[in-house]
């Protein structure tokens, strides 16, 4: 049950809620490069969504949504999205986006041929650290409240006492993490040929 039924639980739950963070965050960071007004009202709005404990927020999402997947989707969402918002937003500032329009280049242009390929560092950078919170996020959100995944697994051994029970689900999510940023890294060096040139 561990592999067949609870492993592709937590899964979906990681994969639904790194998809949904990598949407939100990149649009988040891209219409806060885009507009000054944006970034000024949106920038304290995401500082502030990390002040709060996610062990509190989790209950409150399982109130609403029970124990569908969305209640922990939005665990994993609310842990991953702040890397990728705030790395890529940061990975946006470069000094050479003046020198390119003094040389006639538009805002298009500017954004295609430097913002983009400037910011596919910080992108990938932000990947290999939303992968390991999203599991754990995942993790919180079956603990919580779930019917099913590696979290739920874990705590209903712990509940029967069942040290080797507990511990397993623990050092298949490691495993998981450790595998999904190694893709991460290789897809990073396919996409990412020129860094070492």
């Amino acid at each position: 049950p561990l592999f067949k039924a609870h492993l592709p639980a937590t899964m979906s739950v990681v994969g639904i809620g790194l998809l949904i963070s990598i949407i939100l965050g990149l649009g988040l960071a891209v219409l806060m490069d885009a507009s000054e007004t944006a970034e000024k009202a949106l920038y304290p709005l995401i500082i502030a969504s990390q002040t709060i404990p996610t062990t509190a927020l989790a209950p409150l999402f399982v109130l609403w949504f029970g124990y569908t997947i969305w209640s922990k989707v939005l665990v994993t969402i609310l842990i991953t999205f702040f890397p990728i918002t705030i790395t890529v937003f940061d990975g946006f500032k470069t000094e050479m986006e003046e020198l390119l329009f003094t040389f006639g280049a538009d805002k298009r242009q500017i954004f295609m041929k430097l913002k983009v390929p400037a910011v596919l560092p910080c992108f990938f950078s932000a990947i290999k650290m939303a992968v390991p919170l999203s599991i754990i996020g995942a993790a919180i959100g079956e603990w919580l409240g779930a019917q099913s995944g590696l979290g739920y697994f874990s705590r209903r051994m712990m509940t029967q006492l069942d040290g080797a029970g507990g511990f397993a689900p623990i050092l298949l999510l490691s495993v998981a993490a450790m595998a999904a940023v190694w893709v991460v890294t290789l897809l990073e060096k396919r996409i990412i040929h020129w860094r070492n040139e």
